[in-house]
């Protein structure tokens, strides 16, 4: 089921995504851990989790950022 996010927290999660993935192929980066940390307060503290939603509606987020992130041609294949 798809859920509609603030375009701001599903940009916040691709940017998690992408440096997260980044943290993986050049680890002991600072900076990357750092900005890390920043989108995860980010995201965790966006205003869309004040209502009560569950465990499924941050798991389909990152899904979403992940299927949205990918290039046209990737998507295809997946």
């Amino acid at each position: 089921m798809a859920r509609n996010f603030p375009p701001d927290l599903v940009q916040a999660q691709r940017e998690w995504t992408r440096t997260y993935e980044a943290l993986a192929r050049t680890p002991f980066r600072t900076v990357l851990r750092r900005r890390l940390q920043l989108l995860s307060c980010r995201i965790a503290s966006h205003p869309y989790w004040s209502a009560d939603r569950s465990t499924a509606d941050r798991t389909e987020l990152r899904r979403q950022a992940r299927t949205e992130a990918l290039p046209e041609q990737e998507r295809r294949t997946t």
